[in-house]
């Protein structure tokens, strides 16, 4: 009996070694990809797992610079993955930008992943995509306004990505285009078309759903979701779209709709400046030069263009044929996207002077619906009607276009709590880019800032309205005011302290700058 016992014990010893290798590779903390195995780390004590600085594609330098984007290769081992990939090159955009990574780098195609900490491969959580502003020159996912600490709190899976920027992402030449059949521009939107098959192939492992996948983004992120549906080369990649404060369809702001040769002809010009006389020289040059002759020429913009491969046709054309992705839309702006124009006083005399210079025989239209009786009046307008031409009048008409042909859910809203004045946004406004805090539930990344409890309780329910979208295609859910449906009235909910809905107010604003908006300067 007692031989029996320690036979027994043997086997039950022998079994438990056996078992170690298998119960240290179940830590869940390693992931095993497509190209190779990662291990991230907990956030937000320990209520978030990150994997930071993964690769999805090769590192775009030497032959790779102006090429769309290659597979990376595989790796050994257990890749390290709690620290952020390099952002891309850039100059100084935008004061209020902060990186947390190693600094700026050609090699940058990086995402990172955020999942709650109880998700495993088998969870199927929604997956939300986030790609950031910056007017495609500035910007990255590691900025802390973006951090994955809480949304994925909500029950979705985070993803964050870098996609190439300015000229190393936009620029197009007569010879990059022999090089690709005709074809030219567009690495960056191709960048986050290879991020996004990369969450097609590996996000179940770390608990998303590749089925279920909303991509996100605000101001030049936002053109660029508006874009991805017009996109033949990302369809199918995603499921549902939140667009904040921004549109590839023509308004004050335009960013792309030029063709490969008009953008050559413009472009080359200003290669040529660089003193090199073929394609090889210019790859050949270090990349901290060309991006210093493109700040040293600041009216030079790169954007995306009609390029024949990735974009067919005007993004608009896209829409009015039906032809764009029939997903579910969220969509909105800021009530104060046009602050900046707080700094040039405004008077009632200079702003009649400047509608009847700029709209002529439209100019009494204009003062009806832009009115400027006082001093206080005009400056106002002058802010409102700066956001419209600026961003506001581009989204709505990409709100309208995905209404008439989309064959899909809309929902429409308005940002309107205003933040108290800082050092980087005199006054008090809803301004761009205001809502990107409340959206990630970061408002303690903005120090500067003075946080009240009406901001925190907004946070949460715009957090709960965004991840419910991602979930349902519908942004309601328990505990949150009714977001109604943008229909045959126009219905739209203002996200303000409190929330309500009710019909568009501003639509006889958009609706004459249908007719037209000139160049405004005052």
């Amino acid at each position: 009996m007692r031989i029996h016992l320690q036979l027994a014990c043997a086997a039950v010893a022998a079994a438990l070694l056996l078992a170690l290798p298998h119960a240290a590779s179940a830590d869940p903390l390693t992931v095993k990809t497509t190209l190779g195995k990662v291990r991230g780390k907990t956030i937000n004590e320990g209520k978030v797992r990150a994997y930071l600085g993964l690769p999805y594609a090769a590192p775009p330098v030497g032959e790779l610079r102006w090429k769309a984007p290659q597979p990376t290769t595989k790796w050994k081992g257990i890749r390290d993955a709690t620290h952020y990939g390099a952002h891309c090159m850039q100059g100084h955009v935008f004061d209020d930008m902060v990186f947390q990574d190693s600094g700026p780098s050609e090699d940058c195609l990086y995402l990172n992943v955020y999942a709650p900490a109880g998700a495993r491969a088998k969870s199927k959580l929604p997956v939300m995509f986030w790609i950031h502003g910056g007017g495609y020159s500035g910007g990255a996912s590691s900025e802390p306004r973006h951090n994955g600490d809480f949304l994925p709190l909500k029950g979705v899976v985070l993803v964050t990505i870098n996609y190439r920027l300015g000229v190393f992402g936009f620029l197009v030449t007569d010879e990059l285009a022999k090089e690709a059949n005709g074809s030219a521009g567009n690495y960056g939107l191709m960048d986050m078309v290879a991020a996004l098959r990369w969450v097609r192939n590996n996000i179940a492992a770390f608990g998303g759903d590749p089925g279920n996948v909303t991509i996100f983004g605000e101001s030049a992120g936002s053109f660029a979701v508006s874009t991805l549906m017009a996109a033949p080369m990302a369809q199918g990649l995603f499921h549902k779209v939140i667009g904040e404060s921004g549109a590839a369809f023509p308004s004050g702001l335009n960013l792309g709709g030029q063709t490969v040769a008009e953008r050559a002809k413009t472009d080359g010009a200003w290669v040529a400046s660089l003193g090199v006389k073929s394609l090889a020289e210019l790859r050949a040059l270090p990349a901290e030069r060309i991006l210093e002759a493109t700040m040293k020429k600041g009216s030079i913009g790169f954007s995306p263009d009609i390029d024949g491969t990735f974009l067919t046709e005007p993004v608009p054309d896209t829409y009015a044929a039906g032809k764009q992705a029939h997903v579910p839309l969220l969509a909105g702006w800021n009530a104060d996207e046009g602050s900046f124009f707080a700094m040039q006083p405004m008077t009632v005399d200079k702003w009649k002077t400047t509608a009847d210079t700029v709209f002529k025989d439209r100019a009494a239209e204009f003062l009806k619906l832009y009115p400027g009786d006082t001093d206080a009046q005009a400056q106002r307008s002058a802010i409102d009607y700066g956001g419209d031409a600026f961003i506001a009048f581009g989204t709505w008409k990409w709100i309208e276009a995905q209404r008439k042909t989309g064959d899909a859910p809309v929902y429409r809203y308005h940002f309107e709590l205003a933040a108290l004045p800082s050092k980087y946004h005199p006054g008090t406004f809803a301004f761009h880019s205001d809502d990107i805090e409340y959206v990630f539930g970061t408002l303690d990344t903005r120090p500067e800032w003075t946080i009240r409890p009406e901001d925190r309780k907004l946070s949460e329910e715009i957090m709960g309205y965004w991840t419910n979208f991602a979930k349902t295609g519908n942004p309601n859910g328990p505990g949150l005011p009714e977001w109604p449906r943008y229909g045959q009235h126009d219905e739209l909910i203002h996200l303000n302290n409190p929330i309500t809905s009710g019909p568009d107010a501003l639509r006889p604003r958009y609706e004459f700058l249908l007719q037209g908006i000139p160049p405004m300067h005052f």
